[in-house]
């Protein structure tokens, strides 16, 4: 699958007909379907206007997407976390072991 095929793909994935998405992109509708057909390569800011409305951009110019978190955590979660980061080496283990107990029960 080559470049365009990909931007295809996206725009597909994202709900956008050729028109719409060239609009949001800044170009008209022949360059997008130039882009499509592998006629014509986007330029930066091409690829940055389609980033922001949701473009894997890794995976439109290198075929591999883009890492995605597998899970987020909550507020109180980040809280933890930040606080179990801000403790010294010693007290950090020390949480570790406390919590390796917990999940054993």
């Amino acid at each position: 699958m080559n470049i365009g095929e990909r931007l295809r793909e996206e725009r597909v994935r994202l709900g956008y007909n050729q028109a719409d998405f060239a609009a949001i992109a800044g170009v008209a509708k022949t360059s997008q379907f130039n882009y499509e057909k592998g006629e014509r390569s986007p330029d930066a800011a091409y690829l940055a206007a389609v980033a922001e409305k949701g473009v894997d951009v890794l995976y439109v110019v290198t075929g591999q997407r883009a890492p995605t978190p597998e899970v987020s955590i909550g507020a109180d979660e980040m809280e933890t976390l930040q606080q179990i980061r801000a403790l010294g080496a010693e007290d950090r283990g020390a949480v570790g072991r406390l919590l390796a107990a917990f999940s054993r029960k």
